[in-house]
């Protein structure tokens, strides 16, 4: 663990401005869109954390009880997903063959489990919506020569970032950087 470390924040001209491009993704090919997105997670990843946290502290401060629970309550379903999956072959194997469903499942049960404790509008708006701010952005960025090359070093263990162990985590390590 010692040796993982956040790389740089990109400047806002390579994030959203100036030389950023963006294009759609290829709907028809499902896994070369998620190569993109796992790929420019692992590339912006500082950039992406940067925006969560802008959001999440401006939410927090409208509403810091219940963003509190909110976060604690994603944390614990996301945390017994990992165990699950990694105690029950079932599920291991449904989270590498359906990582965005496993996701949606994630989200899914800490939606329900929060509407029980009453925190639903502050879960959407201060943990799901940055979220989805950032598969939009990593969905439509297009790839760049310094990205392809940051990825490379990670897939083959030069670096280790907290993106990249969370991508492992998911079960998508081995798509990383290809």
């Amino acid at each position: 663990m010692a040796d993982v470390r956040f790389p740089p924040l990109r400047a806002a001209d390579d994030f959203v401005l100036g030389v950023a491009r963006f294009g759609a993704p290829d709907m028809s090919d499902p896994a070369r869109w998620n190569n993109r997105i796992i790929n420019n997670l692992l590339y912006y990843q500082s950039n992406y954390a940067a925006s969560i946290v802008a959001v999440m502290l401006l939410v927090g401060y409208m509403r810091p009880l219940e963003m509190m629970i909110g976060g604690a309550v994603v944390a614990i379903v996301f945390l017994a997903f990992v165990l699950a999956s990694e105690n029950r072959t079932t599920v291991r194997r449904f989270k590498r063959n359906r990582p965005g469903l496993a996701v949606c499942a994630v989200l899914v049960a800490s939606a329900m489990l929060l509407h029980l404790l009453g925190g639903i509008l502050v879960f959407v708006f201060g943990i799901t919506f940055p979220l989805l701010l950032v598969l939009i952005h990593a969905s439509l960025r297009l790839r760049n020569l310094k990205n392809k090359l940051s990825n490379k070093m990670e897939n083959i263990g030069l670096k280790r970032t907290p993106m990249g162990l969370l991508l492992e985590a998911l079960g998508q390590e081995s798509e990383a950087g290809s």
